[in-house]
């Protein structure tokens, strides 16, 4: 499903400067045809300031549809319009690329990043994740790393993003179910407990890129 004329789209720029690629910016659909939304120039909602973007920049794009849907997909800028106001003319991505995301059902993706730990004893230790997802991720551990169902973990996880850039995203996660492996390790399931929705954003962001990258191999 396609954005309609008048959505609003909520666009990510890809950038080497991490600070410029969190930047959301709000724009609006104004028109539309076969091959590209005519999009009205992206603003950054907080200061107002509007965004030059130039042919060939890469956008990370969201719209949201009924029910607090997400709907994100990647795109670039192929010129320009003129009128009233000035357009930027990205291109449309072809339709099965948009994936949706529900807060009730996140988007999850195997992924092997560096996940440092601390228990609630103190104990801490570095793993590595098997899953990852909006609502938790899954570590292999090796068998003396004492694990039990209902434990508290803070965490600090490495996410890695297609521009380049790394972010760490701190949470704190309860362990939901260990499953024991057969090369001797074991596997925990840890749901989020507590994560602000701007480090959720970022596992989201990552998934969706590592989801992307997927099918386009």
């Amino acid at each position: 499903m396609y954005p309609k004329i008048n959505e609003y789209l909520y666009i990510q720029i890809a950038s080497s400067d991490a600070a410029e690629a969190e930047i959301v910016y709000k724009s609006r659909i104004a028109e539309t045809d076969e091959d590209a939304f005519l999009i009205e120039v992206p603003i950054q909602e907080n200061n107002g300031r509007l965004k030059k973007l130039f042919v060939g920049d890469e956008l990370s794009v969201y719209f949201v549809s009924e029910g607090g849907i997400k709907n994100y997909f990647y795109t670039h800028v192929l010129g320009f319009k003129e009128d009233v106001i000035r357009m930027v003319r990205v291109q449309k991505p072809a339709e099965e690329s948009i994936f949706k995301v529900q807060r009730r059902s996140f988007l999850r993706v195997s992924a092997e990043l560096e996940l440092a730990v601390k228990l609630d004893s103190g104990e801490r230790f570095v793993v590595r994740t098997d899953d990852i997802g909006g609502g938790g991720l899954s570590f292999l551990a090796a068998k003396n790393i004492k694990l039990e169902v209902g434990s508290n973990l803070s965490c600090w996880l490495m996410v890695p993003f297609r521009n380049g850039a790394t972010e760490h995203v701190n949470f704190a996660g309860e362990i939901v179910r260990i499953r024991p492996l057969d090369n001797g390790r074991n596997q925990a399931m840890v749901k989020f407990s507590v994560i602000s929705d701007s480090e959720r954003q970022k596992i989201i962001r990552f998934c969706f890129e590592r989801q992307f990258d997927f099918r386009n191999r």
